[in-house]
């Protein structure tokens, strides 16, 4: 269909340690919970109220599978964009099942590291901003899909 886009943008923190598997064919996938929350002032009450969501990644594509295994841990801030896709799949009862997942492909999907190396996504550093230690060229990495450089220091 000729004028439509499919395109997810999210700005959160991973929940678990991302995983890695091997396909039939060779290549690498990583699959990976991130979690975005939104905050807000109850007008009723006047507390804070929270409210997050859990979105399902999976990552194709050995040069950011790469750099997943690397440098994304469990509590690390992160930035993607990808497409929505949904997938059918059947339970252990043969009843049909569906996950929507964004996914990452080569040359269309997106990933930059906004806490450091070894941050633990704790935010030092301010998710890309420099406070004073130097970390903004570590802790703010833009990974396209493909296009991975090997030689920019992590």
């Amino acid at each position: 269909m000729a004028g439509s886009l499919n395109k997810v943008q999210l700005i959160g923190n991973v929940g678990a340690d991302p995983e890695i598997k091997s396909l039939n064919s060779g290549d690498r996938v990583a699959n990976l919970r991130i979690a975005t929350s939104e905050s807000w002032k109850d007008k009723s009450t006047g507390e804070k109220r929270e409210k997050t969501e859990w979105h399902s990644v999976v990552v194709f594509g050995d040069g950011l599978v790469k750099v997943i295994e690397s440098y994304v841990t469990k509590g690390s801030k992160i930035y993607i964009s990808g497409a929505l896709q949904t997938r059918k799949w059947q339970d252990q009862s043969g009843a049909d099942r569906y996950s929507t997942e964004i996914v990452l492909k080569p040359f269309n999907g997106e990933l930059i590291l906004l806490s450091g190396r070894g941050d633990g996504g704790s935010g030092a550093g301010g998710g890309g901003q420099d406070q004073g230690g130097g970390q903004a060229a570590q802790t703010q990495q833009r990974a396209p899909a493909g296009e991975i450089d090997d030689s920019i220091p992590f």
